[in-house]
């Protein structure tokens, strides 16, 4: 049996760079993965660019049960340190909307660079080595795996959530978290698209591809505003993807499909200028014409002239298309999630150090405690902050 200092299983963001981080202290690391390929949800994020941080995380755009549990880790290694690492390398990066990072050229970046991190800290990495069995004596852990058997004083967990199972995702850190006498919280999938319900379905898939920039609520008041996409399984788009986090089903989401402008005003103002224009015209000025010409097909929408339209029916038509409600079927799940809402109970865990509290040496990070950020580079940070915390302490 081999005998490290430190063993992390699971070589995705915070793995990696939990284990350069160890490493740089001198501890000796093996970091161990299922896959044949460290990063794999690195790789694919971000559209292939990898989202990386945002220059605006802040604790309050994180879920958990516990919502000061994330505040230690994120202040102790920020978005400014992770993008101090990013120009140790000379990795080139633009802001695309909202202070949300990307890599210029390719996710391969973020990649390399935590590859070439662990290399300098002298860390040891296996791949292809599945997971047979951990058990705990007094002064260690002994892992098991499809390789061989290995032995450490410090056993990190970083194996994710369920998102994504195509790469990878398994609950194996969940088990360990049983095994071990932790507590859970619920899981569910987020940052996730939804579903039409079978009428809805009928009546918009063939809006399938429309695009366009929106404001959604969620029933416990929880906004966002950003783009949504049609799709012709259901709703998408940055905006549902992040208000999917704050939904539970059977509930309703209310979407203002032009939340910059006054629609009312807009109809009144055109009655005046252009009395005999089309309800149709107008409001294909201010939404795309397929939208438009679906909704009158469907008779939600008339298509008389302005001029015939009084200013009850005026003011009705702006409330329809401001406060749009839709009650989604539920979530494509987690095969396109892009993260897992719940996980490790964040009572059970240090939030200095990420160590569970009942158990000397066990550190849980990243996607599989209970803490999930919103898109737009904030479960990235997550990965990086915990990943780093526990690293000082392995």
């Amino acid at each position: 049996m081999s005998h490290v200092d430190v063993i992390i299983i699971g070589a995705g963001a915070a793995g990696l760079h939990c284990a350069a981080t160890a490493g740089y202290r001198g501890r000796q690391v093996l970091l161990l993965d299922n896959t044949k390929k460290v990063g794999r949800k690195i790789l694919i994020s971000g559209g292939g660019r990898c989202n990386f941080t945002n220059y605006n995380i802040e604790p309050s755009a994180y879920i958990s049960n516990n919502k000061h549990f994330c505040k230690s880790a994120l202040s102790r290694y920020t978005q400014w340190d992770f993008l101090s690492l990013i120009d140790k390398y000379n990795i080139a990066y633009h802001e695309k909307t909202l202070g949300q990072l990307f890599c210029d050229d390719s996710a391969k970046d973020i990649v390399s660079m935590l590859e070439a991190e662990c290399r300098d800290a002298n860390v040891t990495i296996g791949l292809r080595h599945e997971i047979m069995a951990i058990t705990k004596t007094e002064q260690s852990f002994s892992v098991t795996t499809s390789e061989g058997k290995y032995s450490c004083e410090s056993l990190v967990i970083a194996t994710g959530g369920l998102s994504m199972p195509k790469l990878g995702a398994t609950p194996f850190g969940y088990k360990v978290a049983q095994q071990f006498g932790l507590k859970m919280t619920e899981t569910c999938a987020g940052l996730v698209p939804f579903t039409w319900q079978n009428t809805d379905k009928e009546d918009y898939e063939s809006l399938s591809g429309i695009s366009l920039p929106v404001s959604v609520t969620s029933e416990n008041g929880t906004n966002f505003s950003e783009d949504m996409l049609f799709t012709h399984r259901g709703l998408s788009g940055p905006a549902i993807l992040q208000i999917s986090s704050y939904w539970q089903a059977g509930q309703a989401i209310t979407i203002d499909l032009l939340p910059s402008n006054d629609l009312e005003q807009i109809i009144i103002s055109s009655r005046e200028s252009n009395p005999k224009q089309a309800l149709k015209t107008c409001l294909s000025q201010h939404f795309p014409k397929r939208l438009i010409e679906r909704l009158i097909e469907l008779n939600k929408v008339s298509d008389k002239p302005l001029n015939q339209l009084n200013d009850k029916e005026v003011s009705t038509i702006a409330l329809y298309f401001h406060q749009w409600q839709i009650k989604p079927n539920g979530t494509e799940g987690y095969r396109t999630a892009e993260v897992t809402l719940g996980g490790i109970d964040t009572d059970e865990i240090s939030s200095k150090t990420m160590m569970a509290k009942n158990v000397d040496g066990l550190y849980f990070i990243g996607e599989v405690v209970d803490v999930s950020g919103w898109l737009g580079g904030y479960n990235f940070q997550w990965a990086w902050s915990s990943g780093w915390c526990a690293g000082q302490f392995v």
